[in-house]
């Protein structure tokens, strides 16, 4: 009866963790109606997030300090770097491109990503049904993709390729990071790059904005919060708990409905439609990722 509660749980905080983090490029769009660049919205979501992470970092210790090195805090700011500040602006640049829904579609290809590059750099095994799962996923991304081409293609290609680049970034976080969690703990280690990741962003903001941050409309602030809160914070410990109840292969299942509460939000709060041929794209997509999840988690 225990481990059944466990796993009603651990399922439980999947569903709400996948869409919380869904939600964000909902409230991404929601934001730019209101006149505000990528750059500056990225700065207030990582702002609000902060403080929050600060104290977690306070709260939890590494797992593992005796096996810490000095230069492994370096990985850290580099793996912070691209896995969250990289991966997070892409993802705000092209959603200036391309519909909420479009985005989570391609995004969601970052675990076949994560497989290729486990296969070129560190010669993991890659069998014929993963390769023809990723062959499956990305056709599933070509025919999402191809209803949108006749409509002002430039801009569409331009931010597909971002949230490409995004997705790259991020797999490549997950890919590179692997060795460093064991020793900090996912939540340290989780709270380390956020705070790295704010960094850069603030880096990045005071180069090419100029610190004008209270002439915005009250809706922008709020949405800046709920992103950092909401579609940030609370789903990185509710997936991360769920992770440790159902297994990364059960996750990777209920992970799955990431893109299709995107575009349900989208449709009621973007007025986004999605066509026949887009909705058959998305289950292509869907299944070839989750074939690529299954075998890899085994």
């Amino acid at each position: 009866m225990e481990k059944n509660n466990s796993t009603s749980t651990g399922i439980l905080f999947a569903i709400v963790g996948v869409v919380l983090f869904s939600a964000k490029a909902v409230m991404v769009k929601l934001a730019y109606d209101y006149h505000i660049d990528s750059v500056s919205l990225l700065l207030f979501r990582m702002i609000f997030a902060l403080p929050f992470y600060i104290l977690i970092a306070i709260w939890k210790k590494p797992q593992k300090p005796q096996h810490i090195k000095k230069k492994d805090y370096l990985w850290v700011f580099l793996f912070g770097f691209l896995g969250y500040y990289l991966a997070s602006f892409f993802d705000f640049e092209g959603l200036w491109f391309i519909k909420a829904g479009l985005e989570r579609i391609i995004l969601f290809i970052y675990p076949t990503i994560v497989v290729i590059l486990s296969w070129i750099f560190f010669r993991k095994k890659l069998s014929k049904k993963q390769l023809i799962a990723i062959f499956i996923t990305y056709i599933g991304v070509i025919i999402t993709f191809w209803n949108e081409i006749d409509t002002n293609s430039n801009n569409v290609f331009w931010g597909a390729f971002l949230i490409f680049l995004s997705a790259f970034t991020y797999a490549s976080y997950l890919v590179g990071s692997g060795w460093l969690i064991p020793k900090f703990g996912v939540i340290p280690f989780t709270a380390y790059s956020m705070m790295v990741s704010t960094f850069c962003v603030f880096i990045h903001y005071s180069i090419v904005r100029d610190f004008d941050l209270f002439n915005y409309e009250m809706p922008v602030y709020v949405l800046g919060f709920c992103m950092a809160f909401f579609s940030t914070l609370i789903p990185s410990f509710l997936v991360s708990e769920a992770i440790n109840r159902l297994g990364a292969s059960v996750f990777s299942i209920v992970g799955s409905l990431g893109p299709v509460s995107t575009i349900i939000l989208a449709y009621f709060f973007l007025e986004e439609e999605i066509s026949f041929i887009q909705s058959l794209g998305m289950l292509v997509v869907i299944s070839g990722v989750y074939f690529v999840s299954r075998k890899k988690n085994k």
